[in-house]
């Protein structure tokens, strides 16, 4: 098995909206996923924002104050979400948008299996708060495998416009209980009907598949790369992190017919085990 990544500090800027107006938090709870209207001043909410259809555009985090929010763009594309808040806002909304800026964001990284605890690791702040000052910030690679272990979608091969928040395992971003918002009609109908085609999984390959050599245009992992299970297509690889002399790591989306196999193939028969996401 592979070794879990130690805990540091996942140390990063992100680009982030500011929404002035005392009908900030009405016009953020119908157009982000998150039950806005119950969200306690100065508390981190993660939220999703989605398309009409129910497709994931966007992973936000929001700040509310008395003046308005701050909404944070932890993946998805800044300038969209800009965009579309301002093509929705109108004078009767009382909300004003301002320019993009950038925020420094810090996570304190809770090694897998231990459960994420969102509300007591993340901190919005222009430098490394005092108490996580002895934590060392993580090499990329430590950072992907923790995502990876804890089936955050942070890929632009998850997060890519055509998957809604119940296959990408983001349940707790949204809420089914408050009023109408955007995309929420399909996520209704999903979640009724039971309607979820294909889930995120983590996958790993042992080692010496890892390192088999062979002439199959499928020896180096991908995202992209099908998933099979006897002979029929049943997922695909969205996230990699190879493992040269240990396991390689990452996330599939994996199709509902096939989310009770402990296995499947890659093209060149290869095998990877599948897991749900500790997160």
């Amino acid at each position: 098995m592979t070794t879990v990544a130690p805990m540091g500090l996942w140390d990063a800027e992100f680009p982030c909206l500011r929404l002035n107006g005392n009908g900030t938090r009405e016009f953020l709870h119908g157009q982000t996923t998150a039950d806005i209207q119950k969200a306690s001043e100065g508390a981190l909410v993660r939220s999703c924002w989605l398309t009409a259809t129910g497709r994931v555009q966007a992973l936000l985090e929001l700040r509310l104050d008395g003046e308005g929010a701050d909404v944070l763009v932890l993946c998805g594309d800044a300038e969209a979400v800009a965009a579309g808040f301002d093509r929705v806002i109108f004078p009767a909304d009382r909300v004003r948008l301002a320019p993009l800026a950038q925020q420094r964001r810090f996570q304190r990284l809770v090694p897998a299996p231990e459960p994420l605890d969102w509300s007591n690791t993340v901190i919005w702040a222009d430098a490394v708060p005092e108490q996580w000052s002895g934590l060392t910030s993580v090499e990329p690679a430590a950072f992907e495998h923790w995502r990876i272990s804890h089936g955050l979608p942070f890929s632009s091969h998850e997060l890519n416009g055509d998957t809604n928040p119940l296959e990408l395992g983001l349940s707790d971003w949204i809420s089914l209980e408050k009023g109408c918002y955007l995309g929420q009609e399909t996520l209704a109908k999903l979640t009724s009907r039971d309607g979820v085609k294909q889930q995120l999984r983590c996958w790993q390959l042992a080692a010496e598949s890892s390192t088999e050599s062979s002439t199959s245009p499928h020896t180096n992992l991908a995202p992209g790369q099908k998933l099979l299970h006897e002979g029929d297509r049943a997922g695909v690889i969205t996230s990699v992190l190879p493992g040269p002399g240990q396991d390689s790591i990452g996330l599939a989306l994996v199709r509902r017919q096939a989310l009770g196999c402990d296995t499947l193939q890659l093209e060149d028969g290869r095998q990877v085990t599948l897991h749900n996401p500790f997160g």
